[in-house]
């Protein structure tokens, strides 16, 4: 798809201020607001803008325990993935769920208050979930980079 410079101008605003009123976006922009509105709807339209969120720091809010959780799967299952899939969705601790081709099939970023809620997310929730054949978990210590933004 598509874009031109004012497009890219105001996708650019955006990532800059996510909070940004549209009038605010298009002064910073250089448009009008009602050409800045238009525009704004076109590229969701066209599904390239898709949402504008609240970003929560759950750190600030008392998890302090972040592990990634490599999982290789029992493919012996046709089914496995969708059902490990639904069932991992289901477990309020996991902050996101991604998949892979190669040796790991899936990878769940998991959250706890500290290490014994960890333990107990990881006994109660994780464990139970079907079809696991391996489990790698890597502690989380810190971001070096961690930006949604694009070179536009």
């Amino acid at each position: 798809m598509q874009i031109d410079d004012t497009d890219r101008r105001l996708l650019r605003q955006l990532m800059a201020a996510p909070d940004a009123s549209t009038a605010e976006v298009a002064d910073r922009a250089g448009l009008t607001e009602a050409t800045c509105w238009r525009r704004l709807e076109r590229l969701r339209a066209r599904g390239i803008l898709r949402a504008r969120r609240a970003v929560i720091d759950w750190r600030a809010l008392g998890w302090q325990v972040e592990v990634s959780l490599r999982i290789t799967l029992d493919k012996t299952n046709p089914r496995a993935f969708d059902e490990f899939i639904t069932a991992a969705r289901a477990v309020p601790e996991v902050l996101e769920i991604q998949t892979f081709l190669g040796r790991v099939d899936v990878r769940l970023n998991v959250i706890a208050r500290d290490m014994t809620h960890y333990q107990q997310i990881y006994r109660d929730r994780i464990l139970p979930l079907p079809h696991i054949a391996d489990l790698e978990a890597l502690m989380h210590l810190s971001d070096i980079k961690s930006d949604a933004s694009l070179p536009i």
